[in-house]
């Protein structure tokens, strides 16, 4: 997907993993003092030796109680091959989604000119019936119809009666009610019941580079990272423009964990795009024989990763900037091991029975091994402070609304397709770990947990396939990390 994450050339390579967990004001003074120095001009012994090892992540995942060596092995062995044939169908591989939608914070007109930057619109033909809301094909399989015979029998007419005196308009207010109810447990934007919302198939339109760069790119950053400052009552500091404060020294800062799991999710949703963007790169627009490809040839670039990752590229950063990546991984893992009960019951429907049985089978061995991670992340620390909780999670659930708006910015509509889909997954995560409605219910009667769902929860159908689709981009991330290291080998 590339394009607009092409941040880590000059002064945003350091911004990208930077906190910003202070006074923004302090930030902005301090972005002169970190836009040089960061470009590869050197290529002595020291850092051909340092190439080798700056990925080598060993350890624990910090606020984490598990492993990197045990996430790699999970993921790469038993996950990411699960995702990758389950991603493929149709329910996850049509998204609807609204790309047209203006930038509610500047007039941006720098919209990206490059071929690559286009979104390939599917056929109408190509979409499942029964995402268009045909409902034919969904009755040919469903029990209850098959059995039914006759609509009139044992027809009670008193029992029947619909008493309709309530009006449409009370209807209409009420279902208002009911959505906003609903959006209070939200932490990004769902905009694909808008009028302009159209069905995108992502198989058509992978993420990659696409050659979107320069100041549009920089300011969608720049805007996730400096306009989303908490306030600095968490960090102790000298004066109120030591504002900037690195990864490394958060622990020494005594930032709240609350922040920290703001700017890791943020910065490993970030590592995870330069990682697509550096394994998908643009090699040539010519094929083999000459000839302009109508489709590029694409494959990683390794210069590219190092100039995003290593130490001396980074100021010793690129090594945080990646554990971060498996952060981000660990918290959509909990939030689909949390929502798996519900997630069970789902149909997954398109309208195509033999798909939707087989997507449902696939989702259930995927659960289920997910399950059988040895070592979630406890959400259950975060958010429990009573009063002063409570206006945390509210402050944080506004700064990654925020964060999904700011997408609507993004100039080329590739990198605001996948940069949508891959907030509104995360904020789907975040909503299933801290809204409280997926949290285990306890049967009064017995005292034990329900093994089922209760009837009042619900994801829309786009919440799910954000939310698988953003998992398996950061699940790819972390297997195209191992491929970099072999190269490097």
């Amino acid at each position: 997907m590339a394009p607009w994450r092409r941040l880590s050339v000059g002064r945003m390579t350091r911004l990208h993993h930077f906190q910003w967990i202070v006074i923004c004001f302090g930030v902005l003074l301090g972005l002169a003092n970190h836009s040089s120095g960061y470009f590869y001009t050197d290529s002595s012994a020291e850092v051909s030796d340092e190439r080798f090892c700056f990925c080598q992540l060993q350890g624990t995942i910090d606020d984490c109680s598990c492993n990197i060596d045990t996430v790699d092995y999970y993921n790469n062995v038993k996950i990411y091959p699960r995702l990758q044939s389950l991603l493929v169908k149709d329910f996850f591989r049509y998204y609807k989604v609204h790309l047209n939608k203006e930038c509610p914070f500047w007039v941006d007109d720098s919209k990206c000119a490059m071929r690559f930057c286009h979104v390939e619109h599917c056929e109408e033909k190509d979409i499942p019936p029964g995402l268009k809301g045909d409902a034919s094909s969904y009755h040919k399989y469903i029990k209850e119809v098959q059995t039914l015979t006759n609509c009139n029998e044992d027809l009670d007419v008193e029992l029947g009666y619909l008493n309709t005196s309530i009006s449409d308009k009370a209807h209409k207010e009420f279902q208002r009610w009911a959505d906003y109810d609903e959006a209070q447990d939200n932490f990004c934007i769902l905009d694909d019941h808008e009028p302009g919302a159209q069905y995108v198939d992502l198989l058509l339109n992978p993420e990659r580079y696409t050659g979107y760069r320069g100041e549009s790119a920089r300011r969608i950053w720049s805007s996730i990272y400096l306009e989303n400052c908490f306030q600095a009552h968490s960090v102790k500091k000298k004066n109120a423009f030591s504002a900037m404060i690195p990864y490394q020294d958060m622990a020494r800062n005594e930032v709240c964990l609350e922040h920290r799991v703001f700017y890791r999710m943020i910065s490993g949703l970030h590592s995870s795009i330069n990682i697509h963007l550096s394994a998908n790169y643009l090699l040539s627009e010519k094929g083999s024989f000459g000839f302009v490809s109508p489709t590029g040839v694409w494959g990683p670039n390794m210069e590219e990763f190092e100039r995003r990752f290593s130490p001396h590229m980074t100021d010793n950063e690129g090594s945080h900037w990646l554990r971060n990546l498996y952060f981000a991984y660990l918290v959509e893992l909990r939030a689909l091991a949390k929502a798996a009960p519900y997630l069970r019951n789902e149909e997954y429907f398109t309208g195509l029975e033999k798909d939707d049985r087989e997507v449902k089978t696939a989702v259930k061995d995927l659960l289920t091994v997910i399950e059988g991670f040895p070592a979630h992340f406890n959400e259950t620390a975060m958010f429990s402070g009573g009063t002063s909780s409570i206006k945390l999670k509210h402050e944080f659930r506004e700064k990654f609304m925020n964060i999904s708006k700011i997408m609507d910015c993004v100039g080329c509509d590739k990198c605001r397709l996948w940069g949508k889909l891959q907030v509104q997954g995360m904020g789907t995560a975040l909503k299933i770990l801290f809204s409280g409605k997926f949290d285990d219910k306890i049967d009064p009667g017995i005292g034990t947990r329900l093994k089922q769902p209760p009837p009042s929860l619900r994801l829309k159908r786009g919440e799910i396939v954000a939310l698988f689709n953003a998992f398996g981009r950061l699940s790819t991330s972390i297997h195209e990390l191992e491929e970099f290291r072999q190269r490097m080998r």
